[in-house]
């Protein structure tokens, strides 16, 4: 079921109805796609940090492109760092967890993915391989160490 309120609202009174429509028809769970927040674009990230401020999700996963490689790593540090900037002191969250799409495409460049984790201290809890929700896989991270020693 999509919830959509169209571009140009407010993202965090959206997400609340979302979870309230969720909770009335009594969904297990409730995927808020604030669809390219980029890291330096201050309106957006103050935006994102009010909506995670206003609606305390469970989880908060930074969704990147595994094809970019190293350029990853530095997308993530600083979104993460826009979250904690634009959080309120007593609020401070940053991402609980990694989404990599286009993993199926990136052979040699696996490396910036484990650089990801290591930044962040934070998991890859999926990877994308297609373009639909039965794409999204748990990382094998067998075939991550022999794709490293290729």
């Amino acid at each position: 079921m999509l919830y959509e309120r169209g571009y140009g609202k407010d993202a965090a009174a959206i997400a609340m109805d979302a979870i309230a429509y969720a909770r009335q028809q009594a969904y297990d769970a409730v995927l808020v796609d604030t669809a390219g927040r980029m890291q330096n674009n201050e309106p957006l990230m103050r935006a994102l940090a009010k909506l995670i401020r206003e609606n305390r999700p469970d989880l908060v996963l930074f969704v990147g492109e595994a094809l970019v490689g190293n350029e990853a790593v530095d997308q993530l540090s600083r979104f993460n760092q826009a979250l904690v900037d634009y959080s309120n002191e007593q609020d401070l969250r940053a991402i609980d967890g990694i989404v990599l799409t286009k993993f199926d495409t990136i052979d040699d460049k696996v490396g910036a993915a484990i650089s990801m984790t290591y930044t962040t201290g934070q998991p890859i809890v999926f990877v994308g391989t297609g373009q639909r929700y039965v794409d999204l896989k748990s990382l094998n991270v067998q075939a991550v160490v022999t794709a490293l020693f290729k």
